[in-house]
Parts: structure tokens; sequence; C-alpha cells
């Protein structure tokens, strides 16, 4: 009988391909949590993807399946850990 872990939920197979510095795909993506022409922040299972450059441009966004396609320069991909549960006083003490 296998053990089966009910506090976390499965994530999504997390991928990200780089053609060129020009287009990235990513996926794997929750939500994307904000987006402009110099920076692009994502959520996914392994933390927020922050992506970095020039003329960047959401080609595809299909978070049914976790699908994200990026167009522009692609200068910095660059993570942020997972947070903790709970809130500032839980993690201040531990």
């Amino acid at each position: 009988m296998a053990f089966e872990d009910k506090g976390k939920l499965p994530t999504k197979p997390h991928h990200v391909i780089m053609e060129d510095r020009s287009r990235l795909s990513v996926t794997g993506v929750e939500d994307v949590i904000s987006f402009d022409e110099t920076e692009i922040i994502t959520r996914t299972g392994q933390g927020n993807l922050i992506i970095r450059g020039s003329g960047l441009h959401i080609g595809k966004l299909t978070l049914d399946s976790g699908e994200v396609s990026i167009d522009g320069t692609v200068q910095e991909l660059c993570y942020e850990e997972l947070s903790p549960t709970g809130g500032f006083f839980a993690r201040l003490f531990g």
C-alpha cells in the first residue's frame, strides 16, 4: 500500500525551453501575476518565475494546460522560492 501525502496538491510538470533568446515556452504555469514589456512574473509549482528582457509579449497563454509562450529579447530568468505557509508571525516565529 503506497503512502499518500494529503497535505500537498500535485503540481504540473514544469519545463522551460528557450530558443535563441527570442522565444520562450514555459509549462507548469499556474498563473501570470504581472506582465509588461520588460518583466513577466508567473507562478509555477517550483516558485515564481520572473522573466526580464525587452519587447516581451505573451503570444499564447493557456492556464488550463499551464502553457505560456513569450516572444521578445530574454535577458534574465529568475526563480523566487516558494513562501512558507502561514501569516507573517508564523514565518517569523516558526
